[in-house]
């Protein structure tokens, strides 16, 4: 098969799948070798850029997989009109990102870290296949052990959780560490050495 059949039977196969494709499963249906379909995957990809498309070619959860330009997100947004039930709650997405973060976890160990029982929101997160049993922990009881699930890395775009964002990215500087300890002890009237400011 020459370049540019090569190219539109990929198009083709990307077109009606649901989920992303791994080059391997492309390669085989397509009866080429694996380098040669990951460079096609590479050229189209280059191609839908340049031409400025309302797609792209996305590599996610080590996949390929054609999906809308995030450029154009307010308008497939408009066009799909979500439904707000489907979206997470605060405690859910607070949840989720403790499993991706801290995988494998055990309910015990997100609970500890989110200070209430996640047992109600683990569950909905697990139906949604957002999370995943991915083993058992040693020890007592040897609870289950959660991970993200491929639909997870494919909703956020990522081809692995190595491209997660670190999370130190997301905690305040010791600048603003220090002006929420003043603002505690100021609001319940505790000095800086730990004694009361009537003292």
């Amino acid at each position: 098969m020459d370049e540019n059949e090569l190219r539109q039977a990929l198009e083709a196969v990307l077109l009606v799948a649901v989920e992303p494709l791994a080059p391997g499963l492309l390669a085989e249906l397509l009866e080429e070798p694996v380098e040669r379909v990951e460079e096609a995957l590479r050229a189209l990809g280059a191609d839908y850029e340049l031409q400025g498309r309302g797609f792209v070619l996305a590599r996610i959860a080590g996949g390929a997989r054609l999906q809308t330009n995030p450029a154009m997100a307010a308008y497939v947004e408009r066009f799909a009109n979500r439904d707000v039930s489907h979206r997470l709650s605060t405690a859910a997405l607070e949840t989720l990102a403790i499993v991706a973060y801290r995988q494998p976890v055990s309910r015990g160990q997100i609970s500890a870290l989110r200070g209430v029982n996640v047992d109600g929101v683990a569950r909905l997160l697990e139906q949604r296949g957002y999370i995943e049993v991915v083993g058992r922990a040693d020890g007592p009881g040897q609870p289950v052990l959660f991970g993200t699930t491929d639909l997870f890395l494919e909703r956020l775009g990522l081809d692995s959780v190595d491209q997660l964002p670190p999370v130190e990215d997301f905690l305040p500087g010791p600048e603003v560490a220090g002006e929420l300890e003043q603002d505690l002890q100021a609001a319940l009237g505790v000095g800086p050495l730990g004694g009361s400011d009537d003292d």
